[in-house]
């Protein structure tokens, strides 16, 4: 219940429902499920860590995984909010150990839902 309303501070912009636009990855928050759905898929694993003081949502991290996604990968994310500014890492996970890692990172801004 704690992540619910905690994931729900994260997403309120304004109106009921928002969301947040990180590249082409739209992440979005639904108080029944309690989990993040990136580009309308749900999360398989989800974990909040506070970078300050507990509780503070502007100064957090979400690692997230999607196991599988639609196309068959394997994602990685981690949501990282500090000092007013957010963004999304995302990494494609591999089975080869010695596979070179695919890696992005983009900037976020809230939108419409």
């Amino acid at each position: 219940m704690f992540l619910t309303i905690l994931l729900s501070s994260l997403f309120t912009f304004g109106s009921a429902h928002a969301a947040i636009q990180c590249g082409t990855y739209k992440m979005t928050m639904n108080d029944n499920e309690g989990m993040t759905r990136i580009n309308g898929e749900m999360v398989t694993s989800q974990k909040v860590t506070y970078l300050k003081e507990n509780g503070d949502d502007a100064n957090a991290k979400w690692d997230m995984g999607l196991m599988p996604a639609r196309d068959g990968n394997m994602y990685g994310f981690q949501f990282i909010k500090r000092n007013g500014k957010a963004w999304l890492n995302v990494q494609l996970l591999q089975n080869a150990m010695d596979a070179p890692k695919i890696i992005g990172s983009f900037p976020c801004k809230k939108v419409a839902d």
